[in-house]
């Protein structure tokens, strides 16, 4: 049986580290690049003439003067979604006739999210991520109220949550740097679906820890009982991730386009779920056992002797 609890230190290192190093790419100048929906602008889809490809309109768009543009362009269905930046209307009908040329726009489709609305709709978003994860920890902690600390649990796994989320806008961040790609509202789907499936692999290995303390699994050593209940689960954890997996890279493969960013954004999330759940929950509960936590800080593990 692997000492998982034994190598908490490690595993642990290794998350801080994915989730300060996702921070500093998300969050620093040229991090994710927000999409038409989260900071405004102006949306065309032009319908192709025949023998119009991609490389024809992004052409059409140098020779208009907005260069740059081969990720802001998506094929879906057979047109082309154009999504400019904030446009005065005159230039909205240079694009559009312009545009013309090479295809018919598609007016019904045709339109422009002021940064007002597109800043609201960022701050909502926000607060979904946030009120999910708040909300999850207050029902963990009532779900296992039996067990003593039982707000460790839920801590947990938030924590393992927070990893998740650190690690996917970490790897967005560097897609977006060097393919042009863009967070969408799909993105933000994504993220949901991976709060929900990350905290249910999570929740199976604390799960399996309160159960086998109950039964008196480990004879009271604590490292015991966590490496027990891990390796019990890691087979159904591994197989779980690997089947979620491949389904979404055959996804990814034959449909890909339009809902690009939620497919890697899940495979993302999926993967980063099956680490925190095997090398973070269960790992964050055997350092509170020990209070690791106050021998991590200089000075203050002195402090709580004092205070005993």
């Amino acid at each position: 049986m692997f000492d998982f609890a034994g190598k908490r230190r490690w595993f642990l290192l290794a998350a801080v580290i994915i989730m300060v190093l996702g921070i500093i790419l998300a969050f620093t100048p040229g991090g994710l690049r927000l999409g038409w929906d989260f900071k405004g602008g102006f949306q065309v889809l032009l319908a192709p003439d025949e023998g119009t490809g991609m490389d024809t309109v992004v052409g059409k768009l140098e020779e208009l003067g907005y260069g740059g543009m081969s990720g802001r362009v998506q094929e879906t269905g057979g047109d082309y979604l154009i999504r400019m930046g904030e446009m005065g209307e005159d230039e909205q009908e240079a694009l559009k006739q312009g545009l013309d040329e090479i295809g018919e726009v598609k007016t019904d489709q045709t339109g422009y999210i002021s940064p007002a609305i597109a800043s609201r709709t960022t701050r909502d978003a926000t607060i979904a991520v946030v009120v999910a994860a708040a909300v999850m920890l207050v029902y963990i902690t009532w779900a296992f109220r039996k067990v003593p600390h039982s707000i460790r649990y839920g801590a947990a796994v938030v924590v393992a949550l927070l990893f998740n989320t650190c690690l996917t806008f970490g790897i967005f961040a560097l897609v977006g740097r060097f393919a042009d790609w863009e967070v969408d509202p799909l993105f933000i789907t994504a993220m949901l679906a991976i709060i929900g499936y990350s905290v249910n692999d999570s929740i199976v290995v604390l799960d399996r820890i309160r159960e086998n303390k109950a039964r008196g699994i480990g004879g009271g050593d604590y490292d015991a009982l966590v490496n027990f209940s891990i390796s019990e689960t890691l087979v159904r954890s591994l197989n779980t991730t690997i089947t979620t997996v491949l389904a979404v890279l055959t996804v990814y493969l034959i449909v890909g386009g339009p809902i690009r960013s939620f497919l890697l954004a899940l495979f993302v999330g999926i993967v980063a779920g099956a680490y925190s759940s095997i090398f973070v929950a269960g790992e964050l509960l055997v350092m509170w056992e020990h209070g690791d936590w106050f021998k991590s800080i200089p000075g203050l593990s002195r402090l709580q002797k004092n205070k005993a």
